[in-house]
Formats: C-alpha cells, sequence, structure tokens
C-alpha cells in the first residue's frame, strides 16, 4: 500500500513519485537518493534516506554500478597477468593490491621471496599508504566544507609520491610493479636521493595539513562527535583500519599478524578512542606520520643490502595444486586474497575481501538519528573506494 506522506525524490532532477517507505516514522517522511553520481560519494554509490525533516531514520546502500567481474576475469587469466586486474581494485592503493595477490599466490605456490624484494615492498606499500591517506584527509576536508586549500596541499605530495613510483615503474595509478616472486624491476641509482628527500620533507607537510584542519573550528564542530561508532560494534560489524582504531581497538595486521619484512621495523600502531569522524580524520594523520618512518627504515635497509627483488618464474608458471591465503594492513584496512590452484597457469578461483566493501556494512546504522548535511562528513571519515566495493 502506498503510503501518501512518503514522498520520494530523485536526486537527479526527474519528476517526483510516491512510494512506500521502509519505515513508517510519521506522515512527512521524505525518501530521497543520495547518488549514484554525486561528488561526495567518490565514485557510484548511491544512499537511499528516509528522512523525518532533516533526520535521517533509515538509509539503504545501493551498489554494483562498478562491477566488471574482476574475480571470475582472473580464472581466465595467468597469475602474472592477473596482477594487472587487482590494481584497477582499490585504485588509490594499486601497490597494496598487488602485493596482496602476489603473496596469496606465493603461499599456493610456496614461494619465498628474496630479503631484498620484502623491503622494497614495505617501502612502496607505505608510501602508497601515505599517498592514499593524502586523498582521504584532502577530499575530507572539502565535503566537510574547507573547499579545495587542503585538497590542494595533500595532492602536492600524493603527486611527489606518484612521481617516484613512475621513476620506479613508469606508471603512476596501475603499477603492476609488486608481483609473485617479489617486485618487477630493480630500483634505478636516481630513485634513492629523491626518495630521501622526499621523505625529509614530509613531516613538515603533514604539520601543514594539520594547522589547516586539525584546530579548525569549523572542522571540529562539523566532525567531532559525529558518526559515533563502538568499538564492540565494528567488532560485530568486522570493519577493520582506520574505523576500527578511531574507535579504541588496537588492531593492526602488521603488527599484529605479522607480514613481509614488518618484524624488523619499529612503529607505533595509532588508535583513538573517541569512535567518531574526528577521530577517525586523526588516525589517518598519525599513520601518515608513522608511514614516513616506517619508509626511512625500508629505503635503509635496500641501501644496505645487495642481491635480487623477484625470482624468477616465467611468464606461464604453474602452481601445484592447493590453496592460499593472504592478508595485508591496506590504507582502508583488512585486504585479503584467497587463490586455489588446480594446477594450471591461472588460478581455478580467486577471492578478494576488499576493505572498503566490509566498511561500509554499518553505515545505516552510523547515519540513523543524524541530520541530512551529516551523511557527506560520516561517508566521507569511512574513505571508500568503490572500485574494490564492487570488483
Amino acid at each position: 500500500m502506498v503510503d501518501p506522506g512518503t514522498l520520494a525524490i530523485n536526486s537527479l532532477g526527474s519528476e517526483p513519485s510516491f512510494e512506500t517507505s521502509a519505515v513508517q516514522v510519521g506522515a512527512n517522511n521524505i525518501v530521497i537518493n543520495l547518488g549514484p553520481q554525486h561528488p561526495s560519494t567518490h565514485g557510484v554509490f548511491r544512499l537511499v534516506l528516509t528522512l523525518e525533516g532533516e533526520t535521517i531514520r533509515a538509509a539503504d546502500s545501493v551498489m554494483g554500478y562498478l562491477h566488471r567481474g574482476t574475480e571470475k576475469i582472473c580464472e581466465e587469466g595467468t597469475y602474472l597477468q592477473n596482477v594487472t586486474l587487482t590494481d584497477r581494485l582499490d585504485y588509490l592503493a594499486g601497490m597494496s593490491n598487488n602485493m596482496a595477490y602476489s603473496m596469496a599466490v606465493e603461499h599456493t605456490a610456496g614461494l619465498r621471496v628474496p630479503e631484498r624484494g620484502e623491503y622494497l615492498r614495505v617501502l612502496f606499500a607505505e608510501l602508497q599508504r601515505y599517498a592514499s591517506h593524502c586523498v582521504a584527509v584532502g577530499t575530507f576536508g572539502a565535503d566537510v566544507g574547507t573547499f579545495f586549500t587542503p585538497l590542494l596541499y595533500t595532492f602536492r605530495e600524493r603527486e611527489a609520491i606518484l612521481d617516484l613510483f613512475e621513476l620506479a615503474c613508469g606508471a603512476r595509478m596501475t603499477f603492476t610493479f609488486i608481483r609473485p616472486g617479489g617486485a618487477a624491476l630493480e630500483l634505478p641509482e636516481e630513485f634513492f636521493p629523491a626518495c630521501e628527500k622526499l621523505l625529509d620533507d614530509l613531516p613538515r607537510k603533514v604539520d601543514e595539513y594539520e594547522r589547516l584542519l586539525t584546530d579548525n573550528e569549523i572542522f571540529i564542530a562539523r566532525t567531532r562527535g559525529v558518526g559515533k561508532f563502538a568499538a564492540a560494534d565494528g567488532i560485530a560489524w568486522g570493519v577493520s583500519g582506520p574505523i576500527l582504531r578511531g574507535s579504541g581497538v588496537r588492531y593492526d595486521l602488521r603488527r599484529d599478524i605479522p607480514y613481509s619484512a614488518y618484524p624488523a621495523f619499529d612503529f607505533a600502531v595509532i588508535t583513538r578512542d573517541e569512535g567518531d569522524a574526528y577521530a577517525r580524520y586523526l588516525v589517518r594523520i598519525g599513520e601518515m606520520r608513522e608511514s614516513i618512518k616506517i619508509a626511512r627504515q625500508a629505503l635503509a635497509k635496500l641501501k644496505s643490502t645487495t642481491g635480487p627483488t623477484v625470482l624468477k618464474l616465467g611468464s606461464f608458471f604453474r602452481a601445484p595444486p592447493g590453496e592460499g591465503f593472504s592478508r595485508i594492513e591496506a590504507p582502508r584496512g583488512e585486504l585479503g586474497f584467497y587463490v586455489v590452484s588446480d594446477g594450471g597457469i591461472a588460478p581455478y578461483r580467486c577471492k578478494c575481501r576488499a576493505p572498503s566493501f566490509i566498511n561500509i556494512g554499518p553505515l545505516a546504522e552510523m547515519l540513523r538519528g543524524w541530520k541530512v548535511a551529516d551523511v557527506i562528513v560520516i561517508l566521507g571519515s569511512i574513505d571508500i573506494v568503490l572500485g574494490e566495493v564492487d570488483r
């Protein structure tokens, strides 16, 4: 039965229509679409919001607009060819996706990466984390209302990191650099001084971000206390990354279930107890500083070691029948890959556990009771990438 008090308005500008609402709060409910084409969603993501006045009473996430069948396509490509597909999942953290997939293949095939290759992986994973958080912090500031100043500041350093990636592998976003067996190429000599100079500059740049945002009264008013998420709820929903650590849970795979060369590095796990949008922002700022620290150590170890960075596997190497699983601490949380081999040159099955997909699970719960203007703040604090949500 149609509720005449519930008016559905399409955000794309079509004619309003009356629809049945899943939540019957009163006679003046409004159902609106946020997205799928909206700048604050940072991709093709749609929220169907049921409002009572300006208060959110219910929210439904609608996804799938960017689905490409990546996991199925992996069954047709070789183990090495599939690395190119992982770049296009979380396209803001291609190195992390390369690494997680490669580790799953290595687990399946029983491969051991050379020591120098592991150090190189850690260096690039931490540079990627910093670059990814640059996007998260900069766009979050723009979403909250600081317009584009923080975004331009953070993108300045992101571009510098992408310059380093381009120097190392020739690409700026879709790298296919970390691959089964290690890393594709040895670093050129000019990479080391350029990386050292950048790492020396980055701490001052983080200070600049904080001067723009951390003590900004408007930024604090829009984020502090907004979108609170309890630690117990985070564990129950299976979220990870800055969302979980922003709620006081000290869980970081680099420390708790170490992988690659991370046991050899000294760093802190950043947490906050408040569980709100402001806390999640502060966790990312702290992680940027820790990534600088780890990257410096990794660069020093790379300079002091010799040997290969990759195993010579061949384009059509075969993994023995079996299965392998890997999980890493990606910028948005726990990223996992499950690979099954039937002894051929391609995986029989490849499954991706993407953190963005898991992290939007409790979004409706986080939005309920807040104003419609807070939707952008809460969604921005989660920092999803639709490439890995839909896959």
